[in-house]
């Protein structure tokens, strides 16, 4: 199973993993591939950057020191924003979703909005 990481989920994967589910946990720990988007380093970024965020180290090395892999955004992938429906006003959850299509993956998200597109989910929070 591919993986794709909501940004909330990489965070509570690296300082507070009993925030996630038993389930996510264990899918995060066994899957054959972890990627962690662009757009959340991004989205780290700007919320680090205004104040609403404080990460113990730089995001880039949390992905790094997770095993994880880094998921460049691409054309394809902004394309296929384009063909989302407007049930989700957040850019980067969007793409994160868009992403997933894409890339054929599974996207562990808290995000209930998530479940009202097209690709798979896997629920974040403790279960």
């Amino acid at each position: 199973m591919n993986l794709l990481l909501d940004t909330h989920a990489l965070i509570w994967w690296r300082s507070e993993p009993s925030r996630l589910g038993r389930t996510a946990r264990h899918a995060i720990s066994s899957a054959d591939v972890v990627l962690v988007s662009a757009a959340s380093a991004w989205e780290v970024a700007i919320k680090t950057a205004l104040g609403k965020l404080r990460l113990p180290g730089p995001f880039e090395a949390a992905v790094e020191e997770s095993g994880f892999r880094k998921l460049p955004v691409a054309f394809a992938h902004a394309a296929a924003v384009a063909t989302l429906p407007p049930l989700h006003a957040d850019p980067f959850d969007r793409m994160l979703i868009a992403q997933a299509i894409v890339e054929g993956c599974t996207v562990v998200t808290g995000d209930a909005q998530f479940e009202r597109y097209n690709v798979p989910v896997m629920r974040a929070l403790a279960d």
